[in-house]
């Protein structure tokens, strides 16, 4: 069933919200057990927001099971952003994207799996006892990451259900191409990051995964708009974005990313983004093949130095004293704050603390950080240029098909970070983007990413719909 049909259902009281949540959560169990998705399911929650849903079956998701990224707050419930420093952290409040959905209905199933604080893009940097979430396509492959559960289980479930997830710099759109369902990431301040485990301040965005452009965009429609509490939170109106599904591509002019096909690039990845690309000019777009050299270069340097330097900082309030793992009290301060984060920080988030803290010490913050902070402007000042030209830029999500874990063992911490050599860019320019599931290859699928201004999201849900 549709979403759109579903809710309307459930509106309707065609559809008993109580026991269908039971038969959600009966699967969801199922296929834990198989993929790993979920890094807790909310089932006293999920029953209970059932209940209240059948009462007063109004909003604009109402009925609806929605899964959340295990690094945004749900009250009550277990949040640990996939890391053992936080095993136990119970918050206090909503998130306030969460507290939106709840409020139109939404009824929360569980948090998804998550490379550890959203650091990696393939969700095999998992911390506690968590397990890596597989590919729904193919076992032996990687979801992508950070937000690997969220794209993961929006696949493989067979009922209605759209995903909150988290950006920083691909972690929705990696999983999204991986699994083959939309990812959007909205411009950065458009949704509030109030109540998100946060990972850098100046990148993280708050995002939806769906199987349909409509999904896409409901949830995006409902959890926009300004929140006092977050200081970054834009002031500018919520429009409908679900409207933008009736607007035809007619017009639309297309900047294609010359870079983000040439080597490196998978070449059947290139053919079916192309293909993709080909259809759209048959349904009246207009295409032009475009460069952008500074930030097809220096986007994966200039994000990894902004991005661990914020994280670096943001990281330093785990010290095991006011939540999250503890250890025995002994010795001084620093012996103790060492000892907590080396027994509970996993490998790659130490690798990115140690990198974020060297890039900002004194006498390299402007060899490294002040240096990447220019070259993000002129990243942001080459795509608004860009924009002028053109309604929406392409370039395919990643730039390999969903790989294999055995593969990925032998990657270097380098080749890892180069797998976001499309989504960096846009994430440090805030502007939104939307990765498009568009076709498979050897039975995988294949994502091609969609860029648009600053608060133009509406330009991309209209290019979503051409393959919903």
């Amino acid at each position: 069933m549709k979403i759109q049909e579903f809710i309307k259902k459930v509106q309707d009281k065609e559809i008993d919200v109580v026991e269908h949540t039971h038969k959600v959560l009966e699967e969801c169990k199922k296929i834990n057990k198989e993929y790993h998705y979920l890094n807790t399911i909310s089932e006293e929650l999920a029953i209970e927001q059932a209940k209240n849903v059948k009462k007063n079956p109004k909003g604009k998701l109402a009925g609806l099971p929605i899964s959340v990224k295990d690094s945004i707050c749900v009250k009550d419930i277990e949040s640990t952003a996939g890391s053992k420093i936080l095993k136990g952290y119970i918050p206090l409040k909503h998130a306030t994207a969460v507290k939106k959905a709840i409020n139109e209905g939404a009824i929360v199933i569980g948090k998804t799996a998550q490379d550890e604080f959203g650091f990696g893009g393939f969700s095999t940097n998992v911390g506690l006892n968590f397990k890596i979430p597989l590919n729904p396509f193919d076992k032996g492959r990687a979801t992508g990451g950070s937000s690997g559960g969220a794209g993961g289980l929006t696949q493989k479930a067979s009922f209605p259900h759209i995903a909150l997830g988290e950006c920083t710099g691909g972690s929705i759109e990696s999983p999204a191409s991986f699994c083959g369902v939309f990812g959007l990431v909205p411009t950065y301040g458009r949704v509030s990051r109030y109540g998100l485990i946060d990972y850098g301040n100046s990148l993280d965005k708050v995002g939806p995964l769906s199987k349909e452009a409509y999904g896409t965009a409901l949830m995006l429609e409902t959890i926009s708009g300004h929140d006092p509490k977050d200081s970054t939170s834009l002031k500018e109106e919520v429009g409908s974005y679900t409207n933008y599904l009736t607007k035809k591509v007619k017009g639309l002019k297309i900047g294609v990313i010359k870079e983000a096909f040439s080597e490196g690039t998978d070449k059947s990845v290139s053919n079916v983004v192309w293909r993709s690309i080909k259809k759209l000019e048959d349904n009246g777009c207009i295409y032009k093949e475009i460069t952008l050299p500074i930030t097809m270069k220096y986007s994966i340097p200039t994000y990894y130095l902004l991005a661990t330097a914020e994280a670096s900082t943001n990281l330093a309030k785990y010290c095991g004293i006011r939540y999250g793992a503890h250890e025995k009290l002994e010795g001084n301060f620093d012996e103790y704050f060492t000892k907590v984060r080396s027994n509970n920080f996993g490998k790659e988030a130490k690798r990115r603390i140690i990198i974020g803290t060297f890039s900002r010490m004194s006498g390299f913050r402007d060899a490294y950080y002040i240096k990447a902070a220019k070259v993000r402007t002129l990243i942001i000042e080459e795509y608004k240029k860009a924009l002028k030209n053109f309604d929406v830029l392409i370039t395919p999500t990643m730039p390999i098909l969903p790989p294999k874990f055995e593969e990925l063992k032998k990657l270097t911490p380098l080749q890892d970070y180069m797998m976001d050599i499309m989504t960096a860019a846009p994430n440090l320019a805030g502007l939104p983007h939307l990765s498009i599931p568009v076709g498979f290859e050897k039975n995988l699928p294949i994502g091609m990413m969609a860029i648009s201004d600053h608060l133009q999201e509406g330009k991309l849900i209209q290019i979503a719909k051409e393959f919903s």
